[in-house]
């Protein structure tokens, strides 16, 4: 049992100033108290964890801490919610699974804030999820300026998601997809009968609408620009499909038949809508332009809608700047002291009582996104552009308006994606929530959140079967006395010996190397590469800059005209407070410059590192303008690695990823009793039907649906959970069979396929970036986002390395434990020092300091960002006047 490792952390009741305390044991002695906790790799856990106080949940990737936090102490608060509500109710909602637990005690309702990207729906924006959205369009419709002669409008005629406001063209997306002329015809030099119409059909098909065109009376002959307008136009665009009799000039037997002409437009668009051949879908599609809807202008409205104004302002103009700008077009409003009385015979409500209550409730919402630092967000923006840190924020802001008192908020890492001047509000809302009379259990990994919370929870020691012990609970100080904890040594780095190696004034670059003293540059803008945690680990010398890749007058969201200079063959990290336009910058500009020169004919942005192009849907980029780019020349691969999970489903996982799970099928094939029986390779696979359970369909599970209660999901009845029928288990490799096989931690397997070097190569690189405990076999959908950017980092390390690749990464430390980040970082290093180029764009101070290069964006978010306000090495943007990065990067220099 665990109570006895961790008892004597527990300093009851000493601390009644710290935390308030009862009587010991008494449910309502102001603590949680959990027993038995079995959740994933909790090993019998037994903890109390204070009420009414923040509570930071720490340890390394995968050590269960989100088991102990969420998925037994919000689940177990979930299900005794459900069981409160009717019977036939439950049918409705979705919940979720009954935790691993003995008993818990002294446990409030709870709320969970879990990290989540957006919706993959542009039609979700930040209006919608905090439901500011719901007033706006309320004061458009009680309090807009009318038209003279327009009814008032009700308030769903101002949301592009209701018929009543949708615009007829675009259904309220905004954008149209058209055809042009040019994008029909793209070569005007040609002749119709020598090809002009590209997005005509070839072969048969196509010189069926040149005769039809010919019999028409038309000339097929001419170079299509010499045409006249009126006859192109109606070859391209008309709805017309006139039948006529065609006597082909072609066969050596002409034989009359009866042919329908079809326009250029419409078979592109029939095509798109009927054909099953995604072939043809794929051809036709190069064809289609995307744009601004030509009748809403973008704004997915009516016309009526967009009749009303507001201080002098379409909805749709209030939806698209920053909030910060919207506080300051509402406030007037709200100060009015002589508000007249609403009346519909009105033609502008601006200054009645309506108007200034729904402004100042609305401000009053708006003040508490903007205290998130979230200022910079339009209320148009769509969720799928969000990061995760940004979304939970919102849903955090939503809280603090409920009101709630007396519950548990869960969150996850909710300083993820934020620069640590955006960090700053974060602490004031958390002690704001906690001020309400709420509890506030937070899972984290920065740092400087952990040591402002009352209480610290501790687990691990490692991750996986390794951990699942909480090796602490009690207040902060008292983790620098458990010498087990991976934590201690970056919660208290002066004077403490650990993983870290490094001291308060001292970064460390990841791969167990001490960083040396920055040297200060030159003022042009490019001082000389420094040894900052740079260089080769053998030689300790600093690396210079293989070359410059430069872009030109960039333009893109908030970059206007931006000039941006890139060094190859180093580590440069790209920094900026949140919305300054960093990922725009890296993400979105760079790699679709870099991926159009690599690929033209695909128009790819990166090479796969687990690219999900379906999870892209509806993550709106807008138009992009570059001028001259230089130095594309000495790059020939592009490698994106995000923390986009690596499949959607359990059938994928992590052998399977890697490619390590061939080279093992294989070996069972080659096996003599697979010969024998004469079982391919493919018999172990299951995904296919023949060596797969059909009960289960090679899942393994199957779901138990209970009426009135929670379904779950259990092992198959039939395999047990292997996958696999009894036949294919029945061959062995080395004494085990596939399914045991895929049972293995990654550490186990390195051993067990010591022998096989095509999956010996891949596990070493995954032990390389931490993921030692991960099972071969451990479904997708149980990954983390940081534990699958590893996998697809370790993908990538088991390539042959032969330079000139550039990699980009988007805030790769997102849910990695400082320890994490320093196994993460070395592999970086290595990627760097075998000739590649790697540009991370990331908020973690160490990793900036670890970089050969910085780019610093700012000054602030939003509309007041896209600019690059200081650029050099660590050490020279950390001197920097004007950037908000560098007292943060100078006081992890030491500076």
């Amino acid at each position: 049992m665990q109570n006895t490792q961790h008892a004597s952390h527990l300093p009851r009741p000493a601390d009644r100033d710290l935390i308030p305390d009862l009587v010991p044991g008494n449910p309502t002695d102001g603590f949680v108290q959990v027993r038995g906790a079995r959740e994933n790799n909790l090993r019998n856990v037994d903890v109390d964890v204070p009420r009414d106080a923040i509570v930071a949940f720490t340890g390394v990737s995968g050590s269960g801490k989100s088991s102990l936090a969420f998925g037994t102490i919000y689940a177990e608060a979930q299900r005794r919610y459900f069981e409160s509500v009717a019977p036939y109710a439950r049918r409705l909602i979705q919940q979720g699974h009954n935790p691993k637990v003995e008993m818990i005690t002294g446990l409030p309702p709870a709320v969970a804030l879990q990290q989540r990207r957006g919706t993959p729906s542009s039609r979700s924006t930040v209006g919608t999820l905090t439901t500011l959205s719901n007033s706006l369009r309320m004061l458009f419709s009680r309090a807009g300026s009318y038209p003279d002669g327009a009814g008032q409008l009700d308030s769903d005629a101002f949301s592009p998601n209701t018929a009543a406001g949708a615009c007829p063209e675009c259904h309220g997306l905004g954008i149209a997809h058209t055809v042009t002329e040019s994008s029909l015809v793209p070569d005007t030099s040609l002749s119709i009968r020598d090809g002009a119409i590209a997005a005509w059909p070839g072969a048969w098909q196509g010189k069926n609408l040149r005769d039809i065109l010919t019999h028409l009376g038309h000339d097929v002959d001419t170079p299509w620009r010499k045409l006249p307008r009126q006859d192109r136009d109606w070859i391209l665009f008309t709805d017309e499909q006139p039948v006529v009799e065609v006597t082909p000039q072609r066969d050596r037997v002409a034989k009359p038949y009866k042919g329908r002409f079809w326009s250029a437009k419409s078979y592109v668009l029939h095509t798109l809508a009927d054909s099953k051949s995604t072939t043809m879908r794929d051809r036709v599609l190069r064809f289609m332009e995307t744009g601004p809807c030509p009748v809403c202008g973008g704004a997915g409205l009516t016309p009526a809608a967009l009749a009303v104004t507001f201080a002098g302002r379409t909805i749709a103009e209030l939806n698209a700047v920053p909030m910060t700008e919207l506080a300051g077009i509402i406030r007037p409003t709200t100060e009015l002291t002589e508000a007249g009385t609403a009346s519909r015979k009105q033609s502008s409500g601006e200054g009645n009582e309506v108007a200034v209550a729904i402004t100042r409730d609305l401000l009053q919402r708006v003040t508490v996104l903007l205290d998130l630092g979230l200022g910079y967000l339009a209320l148009g923006r769509s969720t799928p552009t969000l990061s995760p840190g940004e979304m939970q924020r919102l849903r955090i802001a939503t809280q603090l308006r409920s009101g709630l008192f007396g519950v548990i908020y869960v969150l996850d890492e909710p300083s993820a994606g934020l620069h640590p001047a955006d960090a700053e509000p974060l602490l004031a809302v958390l002690d704001q929530l906690k001020s309400s009379g709420n509890s506030v259990f937070v899972v984290e990994h920065n740092m400087d959140i952990v040591r402002h919370a009352d209480w610290l929870v501790d687990v691990g020691p490692r991750a996986g079967e390794g951990g699942g012990e909480v090796l602490y609970s009690g207040p902060v100080a008292g983790l620098a006395g458990v010498d087990a904890s991976v934590t201690r040594p970056f919660l208290f780095p002066n004077g403490s010996a650990g993983p870290a190696g490094q001291s308060a004034g001292k970064a460390d670059d990841g791969g167990g190397r001490p960083a040396a003293s920055p040297r200060h540059g030159a003022d042009d803008g490019r001082p000389a590469m420094t040894d900052y945690g740079g260089g080769p680990a053998a030689s300790g010398t600093h690396r210079e800059a293989a070359g410059w890749l430069e872009l030109r007058d960039i333009s893109r969201h908030n970059l206007r005209e931006l000039d941006a200079d890139f060094p190859l063959g180093v580590l440069t990290a790209v920094t900026g407070v949140s919305g300054s336009g960093k990922s725009t910058l890296v993400s979105q500009v760079l790699a679709e410059v870099v991926g159009a020169r690599l690929h033209p004919e695909s128009g790819a942005e990166a090479n796969s590192a687990g690219e999900d192009l379906e999870s892209q849907a509806g993550e709106s980029t807008g138009p992009l303008s570059v001028g001259p780019v230089s130095g594309l020349g000495q790059l020939d691969r592009l490698v994106k690695v995000d923390q986009k999970p690596i499949g959607r489903t359990p059938r994928s996982n992590l052998a399977t990823y890697t490619g390590l799970f061939d080279a093992v099928r294989k070996e069972f094939a080659a096996t003599d009793e697979a010969k024998a029986r004469g079982f391919g390779a493919g018999r172990f696979s299951f995904n296919v039907a023949g060596g797969r359970c059909e009960t289960c369909q090679g899942e393994g599970f199957v779901a138990v649906e209970l009426l009135f209660l929670p379904g779950s999901y259990g092992p198959c009845p039939e395999c047990h959970g292997s996958r696999y029928n009894p036949e294919t288990l029945e061959v062995t490799y080395l004494g085990k069979n596939v399914a045991e096989v895929l049972g293995l931690t990654v550490n186990a397997a390195a051993e067990f396929l010591e022998g096989v070097p095509a999956a010996a190569r891949s596990l070493q690189t995954l032990r390389e970036v931490g993921l030692g405990y991960l099972r071969l076999g451990q479904p997708a959908t149980e990954l983390s986002g940081g534990e699958a950017q590893r996998i697809k980092l370790a993908t990538e390390l088991q390539r042959a390395q032969r330079g000139h690749s550039l990699y980009l990464l988007d805030e790769p430390t997102t849910g990695l434990h400082p320890a994490d980040v320093q196994l993460l970082m070395a592999q970086l290093h290595r990627l760097v020092d075998a000739g590649n180029t790697v540009i991370v764009v990331e908020h973690d101070m160490d990793v900036v300091a670890a970089a050969d290069w910085v780019i610093d964006l700012g000054p602030a978010g939003g509309d007041a960002g896209g600019q690059i306000v200081a650029i050099g090495t660590p050490a020279a943007v950390a001197t920097s006047k004007n950037s908000r990065t560098a007292p943060y990067l100078a006081a992890t220099l030491g500076g």
